[in-house]
């Protein structure tokens, strides 16, 4: 089977010679490959971990983006983050929150969004043809992304207010940002002229324990968002992956409803989201993208325990099709190079 037959008979839900398998990791992750594999293509690396999907993308062209002498940088979204390091890596996080000195709508709607036409959709057929033996992906887990991309411009706490209270003005920076993706991606996905498998889509739902908010609060605030992103994602011919941090099953079956094709990551660690009990569930109506777990057997556990987990998975998740392999999150500067090498060699060992 080719890389894209692969990816989607199991999205049909059909046995396939090997799971197919997914690559996620940070860019010190992606450093530490291309040194092992001697490369400085992403493409080396992927086609040698035997990695089944390639994504394309509209890279931003728009008005140039400001920068400081501190590091500081203004993205797209006009937030101010900065490059910020911590005992394994680094991420650039926040430091200033320009969304929350809207104190109007107004406020809102006179801010500098961005715009569809800020990105470059040029090459996406041309790279669909490139990858044409592989399963093409467009998106991200910041597609969308309303709660938490929204956070990066006005900090959690205040967006928790917002959700709490129903706020206008949280809830039109929420409202911009979807529309800025769905613009973005709408074009995207028509460029590809069909060519695009699956459309990925994020937001995060749940933290550790449990959902972030009310399942009534996600159903009356949320479930709108999804259902509009998902329609978007079938008018084109795609697949749907929604992917969301965190415990979410009490909403899964809100998100098969909303149109949901493909759960992303699948966080092993997390409440109630044993990989196996969500497949025994709801595995004849959704697929799976991830379940390798990046907080405990990625990072601390041996090349026997990956191993055994990539196996399990396999037997559990993976059988009736309808899984693709890929860890539980990207995966994280502190990860042993040999465990990554083991969880992609177990894939078809």
């Amino acid at each position: 089977m080719t890389s894209k037959q692969r990816v989607l008979s199991a999205l049909a839900h059909k046995n396939t010679d090997h799971v197919p398998c997914n690559y996620l990791g940070t860019p010190e992750v992606d450093e530490k490959l291309k040194a092992h594999f001697k490369t400085d293509s992403m493409d080396v690396i992927l086609e040698n971990l035997g990695v089944d999907i390639r994504v394309v993308e509209a890279p931003y062209i728009g008005p140039e983006l400001q920068t400081w002498d501190d590091g500081r940088f203004q993205n797209y979204w006009g937030q101010i983050r900065k490059s910020v390091s911590n005992q394994a890596g680094t991420y650039n996080e926040s430091v200033e929150l320009p969304y929350a000195e809207f104190k109007t709508v107004q406020d809102v709607e006179n801010f500098r969004w961005p715009q569809a036409e800020w990105f470059d959709y040029s090459n996406i057929e041309q790279d669909c043809n490139k990858y044409r033996d592989y399963a093409i992906v467009f998106g991200s887990p910041g597609n969308m992304d309303v709660i938490n991309g929204t956070t990066y411009g006005r900090g959690v706490e205040l967006v928790m207010y917002d959700i709490a209270l129903d706020d206008p003005v949280g809830m039109a920076c929420m409202d911009k940002r979807f529309d800025c993706c769905y613009q973005i991606s709408e074009q995207a996905l028509k460029t590809g002229n069909g060519k695009i498998d699956i459309f990925w889509i994020g937001d995060d739902y749940g933290t550790q324990n449990g959902l972030l908010i009310s399942p009534q609060k996600w159903r009356e605030l949320f479930f709108p968002y999804l259902k509009k992103m998902c329609d978007l994602g079938h008018k084109y011919g795609t697949k749907v992956m929604l992917h969301s941090c965190g415990s979410t099953r009490a909403i899964w079956n809100d998100f098969i409803e909303a149109g949901v094709d493909i759960y992303d990551t699948i966080q092993p660690e997390a409440a109630d989201m044993d990989p196996a009990d969500l497949k025994q569930e709801f595995g004849d109506k959704i697929c799976f993208h991830g379940a390798i777990s990046t907080q405990k057997t990625l990072p601390f556990g041996t090349t026997h325990d990956v191993i055994q987990e990539v196996q399990e998975r396999i037997k559990t998740v993976g059988v009736n099709g309808g899984f693709i392999l890929a860890p539980s999150h990207n995966i994280q500067p502190d990860t042993p190079l040999e465990n990554i090498l083991a969880m992609y060699a177990a894939v078809t060992g």
